[in-house]
């Protein structure tokens, strides 16, 4: 069982995919939700706020998902932190990068609640 209290980070570079996601999370019962626009803030948003989760969109100006992943397992501070992907499209190739750079789970746009919610529950089960 996930912890509903755990703080989450919404990393995207569009606001409506942003609100999409909290809105999601919110219908699963989570409340602590903070957001970032790219990897650079959400690198940002991490050195200085407790994340338990970070749920980022791959494809955004900046940083992207896997730079976002790839700092966020660099760094001592960060490296456990579980990560979901957020991908438009499904390249195998992509898939394999993000598994070799330590990514716990991706999902693929659309999607609905439920995925969501049994992708989560694989992570922290």
């Amino acid at each position: 069982m996930t912890d509903l209290n755990m703080k989450i980070l919404a990393v995207d570079d569009f606001s409506t995919m942003r609100r999409i996601v909290r809105n999601i999370l919110r219908q699963l019962g989570y409340n602590h939700i903070a957001e970032a626009e790219d990897g650079a803030s959400a690198l940002e948003h991490l050195k200085q706020n407790k994340v338990d989760f970070i749920i980022s969109d791959w494809n955004m100006p900046n940083m992207t998902g896997l730079e976002l992943l790839k700092a966020v397992r660099a760094d001592a501070n960060l490296k456990d932190i579980p990560v979901l992907l957020v991908t438009a499209e499904a390249l195998k190739d992509n898939v394999v990068e993000a598994v070799k750079a330590g990514v716990n789970g991706y999902i693929v746009k659309p999607f609905t609640a439920e995925t969501l919610k049994e992708k989560i529950d694989v992570i922290f089960s």
